[in-house]
């Protein structure tokens, strides 16, 4: 299967380049702490040698061993994971839940530096993130000089102009979800070129188009409260990079055309998936737009930075979202989450590990209804805005992924077809 494929050849792969990463940075570690951060440095190294053996050997995942807040609930799904084999061996990397071992290896890298100061905070995708963001520079200069454009007669747009605005800036952050580091193992995957050149053709790639629901909703949601309470939407964040600035646009877009009073953003709290957005990834993307010496880039750089200040925007992040727990045991392990998510008019989930967790990364039958697979979590409205990197799908209609599979075999899993999938949450 294509978990397996995963597994044995994608994740080793992507360990090589984390020890490799360190190995390169061993002058920085000794220039900046000394004798202290090589001897670090060995240490990760040999935490992670030792991983990629047991995961090419096939060997039993072990509970976790550090200190770290989140190690208690590991360990807790470890022991569930032991009682689902029912005694048939320990769970092993080739023959347990693919999204389980999967976030289990990243949390592993996380401990390899956690638990060694003083490089405990160092990034060891950081660079990546960074070349992502540099290479796509020239669909972040389109994106962020449409927008200001935009920007400019916002006010004089009518409903139908506003809808066709929202449906272009949530295409872009659909196909924005291309760029992923984990997918490609950690090679280039920039968005070099204007996304808003394609979006007509790529229409037939959105498998399940809900965008007249999610208009519907907000435009709705805007006349209900048009005196009273704030309107507010929630974007579950995927990568860095070209697929972030991506979503600060629609983000950007949702407040200046007053279909939202406030956005939250929900990033992780460790580097993960190599690609996904940190705290440290989000500031610094504002700040690299912010002082780019071109006018419209570093305009969204300056106002979204205004944005956060003002508290219309809002950046947190849980450790819920760096757990292998799918989203339907949210509001047994992580009440707060859940409890702040529902006071949301709207939840946006990027991506693909995000669908996964929403479907329970199941292999469903396509025609399986969205609602269904999401098992009971439904704390607000949501959307899944993903692009298909693995093989699981629901909500599709009869035959369609059976014709479409007919032609393309690897269809599920190429990143070439896309979701913006609605749940009303009722």
């Amino acid at each position: 299967s294509f978990a397996y494929f995963t597994i044995k050849d994608r994740l080793p792969q992507i360990l090589t380049r984390v020890i490799d990463t360190l190995h390169r940075h061993k002058n920085e570690f000794f220039e900046e702490h000394g004798e202290k951060g090589v001897e670090a440095e060995k240490r990760a190294i040999s935490f992670l040698s030792k991983l990629r053996n047991e995961l090419q050997t096939d060997k039993p995942v072990t509970p976790l061993e550090d200190e770290l807040p989140d190690a208690a609930l590991w360990n807790q799904y470890l022991d569930y994971q032991r009682n689902l084999s029912n005694g048939n061996g320990e769970p092993s990397w080739f023959q347990s839940p693919w999204l389980y071992v999967e976030c289990y290896m990243y949390r592993r890298i996380h401990a390899a530096l956690a638990q060694n100061p003083p490089i405990d905070n160092f990034d060891v995708f950081k660079e990546g993130k960074a070349q992502n963001f540099f290479e796509s520079q020239e669909a972040v200069i389109a994106l962020c000089t449409y927008f200001q454009e935009l920007l400019k007669n916002i006010k004089d747009l009518d409903e139908k102009q506003l809808q066709e605005e929202l449906f272009k800036l949530l295409q872009v952050s659909l196909w924005g979800n291309k760029c992923d580091l984990s997918f490609s193992a950690g090679e280039g995957s920039s968005q070099k070129s204007s996304p808003l050149q394609s979006l007509e053709n790529m229409i037939p790639y959105i498998l399940v188009n809900d965008m007249e629901k999610l208009w519907s909703l907000l435009v709705n949601t805007k006349k209900i409260n048009a005196e009273k309470s704030n309107i507010r939407v929630d974007i579950i964040l995927d990568n860095a990079g070209f697929e972030l600035v991506s979503d600060l646009v629609l983000a950007d877009f949702l407040l200046s055309s007053k279909l939202a009073d406030e956005v939250h953003f929900h990033g992780k709290s460790m580097p993960w998936y190599v690609s996904d957005t940190t705290k440290h990834d989000f500031n610094w993307t504002i700040k690299q737009l912010q002082s780019a010496n071109h006018m419209w880039m570093s305009r969204c750089g300056i106002n979204w930075e205004g944005n956060l200040k003002k508290g219309v925007w809002v950046y947190s992040d849980h450790m819920f979202w760096t757990l292998p727990h799918d989203f339907s045991s949210m509001a047994e392990v992580a009440p707060d989450l859940y409890a702040d998510l529902q006071k949301s008019n709207l939840l946006l989930f990027k991506g693909d590990l995000n669908y996964r967790k929403l479907t329970g990364d199941r292999k469903w039958e396509y025609t399986v209804p969205f609602h269904q697979a999401l098992n009971k979590f439904h704390p607000a409205p949501l959307c899944s805005v993903r692009t298909l990197k693995s093989d699981t799908q629901v909500g599709l209609k009869p035959g369609q992924g059976e014709k479409i599979q007919a032609s393309e075999p690897e269809w599920m899993v190429s990143g070439k077809y896309g979701v913006v999938q609605f749940d009303a949450a009722v």
